[in-house]
């Protein structure tokens, strides 16, 4: 086993021990997802924090991935997706996910293609989030901040840049519409539809995969989904897309997160 893999399975067993309602969250959250005993939710769980292990033992080597070396940590799948979108000339909304490593996807593509602009949520520990900012920043990417983002995005999407926003997890009505989610009511988000809409903007999932077989990361690229100008629909579309991946690598979605936290009006909340 190599140095990585025993250090992320290290961090992978500090998160479940300390924190044990985030297994609780995880068993449950696959319990709504119609996942049974006979798919082994535990096993599954596991993975889940394995993979976040993965995620902070790579960024915590992002000062030592270079142009020269990280093909070793992750290589492209499905790039021509990418460039086709991004060769129409009104910028690329990459649709991710707490899936597999977001971070190095980000970091890695800066290396390897060119910097983008990514949009994030500051941590609550302040410290630690001027940790992990830095080290997002070190191969070239731009940073957005949510609170800022709208008129960040639409400027970056104008000068027909790409923008990476994760779109997965629960938000409130006020902010979303209510989609199927592994045959459940989930409310998701709606401005990166509407981004998408306002600009022009091609919208193209992507995500950083582990690859147990190679030992390293494949950072995908799908095909772009087409935008119809119906916010309900195009967040449902962009939602199959991502439950379609999830189902493929269930143990490397962030099960531990409240996804059906936000119920429609009426209904008893699920946790």
């Amino acid at each position: 086993m190599t140095a990585f893999e025993l250090k992320a399975r290290a961090y992978a067993k500090a998160l479940d021990w300390g924190v044990p309602r985030l297994r609780r969250v995880a068993i449950r959250n696959l319990e709504l997802a119609g996942f049974t005993n006979a798919d082994d939710p535990d096993r599954i769980a596991d993975g889940v924090f394995l993979s976040v292990g993965r995620i902070m033992a790579s960024v915590a080597k992002f000062p030592s991935i270079t142009r020269a070396n990280v093909h070793e940590w992750i290589r492209y799948d499905g790039l021509e997706n990418f460039v086709a979108a991004q060769a129409k000339g009104r910028g690329v909304l990459v649709a991710t996910a707490h899936l597999g490593n977001w971070e190095l996807s980000a970091f890695s593509h800066a290396l390897m293609t060119a910097p983008m602009h990514i949009v994030v949520r500051p941590l609550d520990n302040l410290r630690l989030d001027a940790f992990v900012e830095r080290r997002r920043a070190l191969s070239g990417n731009h940073i957005i901040q949510k609170t800022e983002a709208a008129r960040k995005i639409l400027k970056a999407l104008a000068a027909g840049d790409a923008v990476g926003i994760l779109i997965d997890q629960n938000t409130t009505p006020a902010e979303g519409v209510f989609i199927d989610f592994f045959g459940r009511k989930a409310c998701a988000g709606t401005a990166f539809v509407k981004f998408a809409h306002h600009t022009g903007a091609a919208v193209v999932p992507g995500y950083a995969l582990w690859s147990e077989h190679e030992k390293k990361y494949v950072l995908r690229f799908d095909p772009e989904i087409p935008m119809t100008a119906d916010v309900e629909s195009d967040t449902q579309h962009v939602h199959a897309a991502l439950e379609h991946v999830i189902r493929a690598h269930p143990d490397q979605w962030l099960w531990i997160h409240r996804r059906w936290k936000t119920r429609p009006p009426g209904e008893p909340g699920l946790y």
